[in-house]
């Protein structure tokens, strides 16, 4: 029984001219969703460009952007708390609104990251046209509310997707984390909010369905643990590659570039992979050059960068032991210490002079 004095709580409301405001924004975004994804597209451009120019100003806007994540996490709490403590009504509506705008800001923010950053003829590939794909389902409200947000497992799952894309960008910016920090933290985040995906799924209403729950949810680590090599690095990419027999160690450049060269002259001479690496400032970094014949892997060879050239660390490897039976098609893969690739240096070894 409600006491003398005391409010229903369904009967506080905003005043009027408050609550058309806030329709008459909702209404506008809605007539434009394009603005939206446009907005956030140049907002992460901006964000790519300050990284090296302006990187206090870049780790403001990154900041901003884990905040938003922090209304989305933090929503339902918001939404039950708003009118007691704010003396606020705020219309479920409004909230799958600001919902969908944080994804669409999201996933347009970090798409120049990637785009800039993924060996287009890898694996790589495929996780840039999955977030392709989630960027536009953002924007076309059918898809979004129809066919999206009423799948509660598949709501959570692109949840989680656009949230590791995410950190995966802004915390090498904002607090200098390696790949090798950034992105375990990144995905265990992400597998963590995709438990209640999984648990719509698969409500643990016996035991078997609990141990299913368990190991769903390991796969998940474990897939994206392992296809570490499929997601481009957002904060490192390549500025300039090749494949010589020798570098001007003045100037940090490389000489001859090579695409395909005999079995005798690589004995002969050996080889240098040259790589000039982009990343922000004040990140320290551990990269790898991976020789591999075929696909085998030859050797691993360990460099240090550091963060801060407009042109990119410059660095090389010089490998002067070779397979006896060489021939074949060879890769240099540049990956971090995540295993996340960075680019790939291609060259032939032929049979040809010997």
């Amino acid at each position: 029984m409600e006491q003398p004095g005391e409010t229903p709580a369904q009967t506080i409301e905003r005043p009027a001219w408050s609550r058309r405001a806030l329709n008459r924004l909702i209404a506008t975004f809605k007539r434009y969703p394009k603005v939206l994804a446009l907005a956030g597209f140049l907002f992460g451009l901006g964000s790519f460009v300050l990284v090296e120019r302006k990187p206090a100003l870049a780790q403001v806007v990154a900041v901003l952007m884990m905040a938003s994540w922090l209304w989305l996490m933090f929503e339902n709490t918001l939404r039950r708390n708003a009118l007691r403590l704010l003396k606020l009504k705020v219309p479920r509506p409004a909230l799958h609104f600001i919902t969908q705008m944080v994804h669409q800001e999201s996933l347009f923010f970090v798409l120049p990251f990637f785009f800039f950053t993924v060996t287009w003829n890898s694996g790589q590939t495929l996780f840039m046209g999955l977030l392709c794909a989630a960027a536009l389902v953002s924007v076309i409200d059918p898809l979004y509310y129809n066919h999206l947000a009423k799948r509660r497992w598949l709501f959570l799952g692109f949840h989680a997707l656009a949230l590791f894309a995410v950190m995966l960008t802004a915390l090498p910016i904002i607090l200098h984390l390696s790949t090798a920090q950034s992105y375990p933290l990144a995905l265990g985040i992400a597998v963590l909010l995709a438990i209640p995906s999984v648990i719509s799924a698969l409500p643990p209403r016996r035991w078997w369905r609990s141990l299913a729950l368990i190991g769903v949810v390991a796969a998940l680590g474990l897939a994206g643990w392992y296809g570490r090599l499929w997601v481009p690095p957002a904060t490192l990419w390549l500025t300039q590659v090749a494949v010589s027999t020798d570098i001007d160690i003045q100037d940090k450049a490389p000489g001859n570039r090579l695409t395909q060269l005999s079995e005798t002259k690589l004995h002969q001479e050996g080889l240098y992979a040259y790589t000039a690496i982009r990343a922000p400032r004040g990140l320290n970094e551990r990269i790898y050059h991976v020789w591999r014949l075929n696909g085998e892997i030859v050797d691993t060879i360990a460099l240090d960068i550091q963060g801060g050239r407009k042109e990119g660390y410059r660095a090389w490897t010089h490998k002067q032991h070779f397979p006896k039976q060489a021939v074949g098609h060879w890769q240099v893969q540049v990956v971090t210490e995540a295993r996340q690739m960075i680019g790939v240096l291609r060259f032939e070894v032929t049979d040809i002079g010997n």
